[in-house]
């Protein structure tokens, strides 16, 4: 399989991908955040998010220590290449579609301002309770943390600094700069497309390795 660590060495690949999943995922993470808590009253609404960076926070964590030993197991590198192929599925629908209403809604809700200049914020979104808003976030948390996590663990896996460094980074991204990436890849698309080749090209790799782990098994069964 072709593999950029010839060329540029596996830790600046590693450190290179990490930067490029977070920047791509950081994004969709702060729109959930952002959209969940945009129909809430404005007392409520960084309550809110406050809420979903911390949940977000402690689940990556949890998912980052639970990662990286579980894809030591044999057959569970390739399982998790074949989830992360699903990932990039969900991502690429998503960059086909687009939402700018819900987009501009989040947004305005991360920064509490009127960008559009309507004269409301996050105005057009559905009211909901507080409770409501915060199942919503930790649901879509769960989902979008462990596909953070699952990529950053199949690029970095063989060097475990690198693997810390994508998580603080993408922590770091989701709590001070959410609404920054956000627009960020409104902008420039260009940038989700690149962190989506990215994604794509860790979960080949992880299902070609974990494939070479397995078919010695597969072949030993069957003789």
């Amino acid at each position: 399989m072709f593999d950029l660590s010839q060329y540029f060495g596996p830790e600046v690949v590693a450190f290179l991908m990490v930067i490029g999943i977070d920047l791509a995922l950081a994004g969709d993470n702060a729109i959930v955040i952002g959209l969940a808590a945009a129909g809430l009253p404005k007392e409520q609404r960084n309550k809110a998010i406050l809420l979903g960076v911390l949940a977000a926070t402690v689940l990556r964590i949890i998912f980052a220590l639970l990662t990286t030993q579980l894809l030591q197991i044999v057959g569970l590198l390739l399982a998790g290449g074949i989830l992360l192929l699903w990932v990039c599925w969900k991502m690429w629908r998503e960059l086909r579609t687009g939402h700018e209403a819900e987009q501009h809604a989040a947004e305005e809700a991360l920064e509490g301002r009127d960008i559009n200049q309507d004269g409301t914020i996050a105005g057009g979104v559905p009211r909901k309770t507080f409770s409501q808003a915060a199942w919503q976030i930790v649901i879509a948390d769960v989902s979008m943390s462990l596909d953070n996590v699952l990529a950053v663990a199949g690029a970095a896996r063989e060097h475990p600094y690198i693997l810390a460094f994508g998580l603080l980074l993408s922590i770091a991204l989701m709590g001070v700069a959410a609404s920054y990436i956000a627009r960020l890849l409104q902008r420039y698309r260009w940038i989700a497309y690149v962190g989506l080749a990215i994604i794509l090209y860790v979960a080949i790799k992880m299902i070609y390795e974990g494939w070479v782990e397995v078919a010695p098994l597969v072949n030993g069964a069957v003789g």
